[in-house]
């Protein structure tokens, strides 16, 4: 048989006929033309979800303002803006190699290639066009993932850690502890990969579809090891000498409206964050994942936060007897019904996603008590929300992943799917939980050894009269807020000229002086005045001249004169 194509007949001298030829030129413009705008649509895509998830970064900033004491507000929001910059030096100097560049059909613990988005330069088409946009367009998607695992940690140790330590400690985990992990699970390369199609893990690989574990589980684990390493607040669990309080101080966040708008910033981030993580809106069934991804971030994230304030609610009524509300508990089970989430978005029912948020929020209430009673002190209550519903979100996909929605996703129809759909079947939980145990010990021995350092040379923790006057006082040239009064002065003057006073508001003025004064003649002396005599009145209702009788008695011109004094 001829191997003999259409192209090859319509090429200079290939004898093809001529308006056969011409019909296949007009559909191969065509089919170029569908290529490029498929790929604009899905460098859209990524471009427009990266952003989304990129505003997190505002979110978080919002949230750690508002649960701060106002002493400390530019110190933490500055971290945050560190946090975006110096997650995208590390991310891109070393981070996105370590990630993603390994060669292709080899397995390995790490990348090694990329450095620089150096290769990503000379990327082609397979006709030798340029393919730097899509490349490009992937680092900066991965980029917002790798920022968000960063700042998780600034709220954990907010008000007492140095400046220095934290943006070393951000550069650090971008450049090389997180993308460690992203290797493992989202690189066609790594050894837990579901995207390992030569040597998947459990022959199955691990589903973590959004970064339940390699995002929040790693940004929460390196937050709670460095809660402990840095120990409390001052007078938060300990008194001036030492002595173990009976009851924590609560330390109360300066604004309860700057939390929500930070918890609703990061609610939409999500929808990045999660519907994002497709990649692609172009191929076919694409659509279908991004639209369930969205329905089943909604439901969990409502379903935390009413399931956390119910059972705080509950809880401190049967200890009250009181009934009241938690704002607290409500913003962060919504967040941690986003983290449970985020692994199984497109592979779980939206019912079962009602479940998955209503178990997060109960994780993040237990988790949040646990820490107080072990006396670990995060200022934001980070590690409940990052760290324990990020561990239950990877094991709720081995528990809840539905055969057609991970068909769906990852095309494997015949793979180990969730526990309750094949009790006989246990293999993805396994593998789920082990991708928690690697991440915890990856981790653990990554940040101990960093943050000791830090503490060692005296370069993690603040002086405690730095921490007890705040860090925006001793660290960044004064408060966030001014509370200055209005100038004395200046109120005097206003004041002053709302009375009608010649004393302006602007700057006095020299005045004319007062007129001469003459002295006035005196006033004569008043003349006495007469007041001529009246005539005597009538008699009245029949009375005598004198006045009128009553009872024996009579009125007149003297008083009352009785009977007896009459006849006298």
């Amino acid at each position: 048989m001829s191997n003999i194509t259409l192209a090859d007949l319509c090429a200079e001298g290939g004898g093809g006929d001529e308006s056969i030829c011409e019909l296949f030129a007009s559909t191969t413009g065509i089919s170029e033309g569908l290529a490029s705008v498929t790929n604009g649509l899905d460098a859209f895509f990524l471009l427009f979800a990266g952003a989304v998830v990129f505003l997190m970064q505002a979110g978080f900033a919002m949230l750690c303002a508002g649960s701060v004491r106002e002493k400390n507000v530019r110190n933490i929001m500055l971290k945050n803006l560190l946090d975006a910059c110096g997650g995208a030096l590390g991310f891109f100097f070393c981070g996105y190699a370590v990630a993603y560049g390994s060669p292709e059909g080899k397995t390995a613990f790490l990348g090694s290639s990329n450095f620089l988005l150096l290769d990503d330069a000379e990327a082609t088409f397979d006709d030798g066009s340029s393919d730097i946009g899509s490349k490009y367009i992937g680092f900066f998607f991965q980029f917002a993932f790798a920022a968000t695992a960063a700042t998780i940690v600034a709220g954990t140790v907010a008000e007492r850690c140095k400046m220095a330590a934290y943006l070393c400690y951000s550069v650090f985990l971008t450049a090389f502890v997180y993308p460690v992990v992203v290797h493992s699970t989202w690189s066609s390369q790594g050894f837990l990969s579901a995207f390992n199609s030569g040597n998947l893990f459990f022959d199955t690989g691990v589903i973590d579809f959004a970064g339940s574990g390699v995002v929040h589980l790693t940004g929460g684990a390196t937050a709670l090891i460095a809660a402990i390493i840095l120990g409390p607040r001052i007078g938060r669990f300990y008194d001036e000498n030492g002595n173990k309080l009976s009851e924590p101080a609560d330390f109360q966040g300066h604004s309860a409206a700057l939390q929500v708008l930070g918890t609703f910033i990061l609610w939409f981030g999500w929808y990045g964050f999660n519907p994002g993580s497709a990649l692609l809106a172009s191929p076919a069934g694409y659509h279908n994942v991004i639209g369930l991804a969205a329905v089943t971030t909604t439901l969990s994230a409502a379903a935390g936060c009413v399931s956390s304030m119910a059972l705080d609610t509950t809880i401190e009524a049967m200890r009250t007897g009181e009934i009241s509300y938690d704002l607290t508990m409500a913003m962060n089970g919504c967040l941690g019904g986003l983290v449970a989430i985020t692994a199984g978005c497109s592979v779980i029912q939206p019912w079962m996603s009602v479940i998955v948020g209503v178990i997060g929020g109960f994780v993040y209430y237990a988790f949040s008590k646990f820490l107080i009673f072990m006396r670990i002190d995060d200022a934001v209550d980070a590690v409940p929300v990052h760290f324990a519903n990020g561990i239950w979100g990877v094991i709720a996909v081995g528990l809840f992943s539905d055969p057609v929605l991970q068909d769906l996703t990852y095309g494997s129809a015949d793979a180990h799917v969730g526990w309750v759909h094949d009790f006989s079947d246990p293999m993805l939980l396994a593998a789920q939980c082990i991708q928690v145990g690697f991440i915890i010990a990856w981790v653990t021995v990554c940040m101990v050894p960093f943050f000791v350092f830090l503490r060692c040379v005296g370069l993690f923790r603040v002086d405690p009269l730095e921490e007890e006057v705040g860090l925006d006082v001793s660290h960044h040239r004064g408060t966030a807020y001014n509370f200055d009064g209005v100038d004395d002065n200046a109120k005097e003057k206003f004041e002053n000229s709302r009375k009608g006073s010649n004393y302006a508001l602007g700057p006095p003025t020299e005045q004319a002086p007062p007129p001469q004064q003459y002295p006035l003649a005196p006033a004569p002396a008043p003349v006495p005045y007469a007041v001529p005599p009246q005539a005597p009145a009538g008699p009245v209702y029949g009375g005598s001249v004198g006045g009128g009788s009553y009872g024996g008695g009579s009125f007149n011109n003297s008083g009352y004169t009785s009977s007896s004094d009459q006849s006298a």
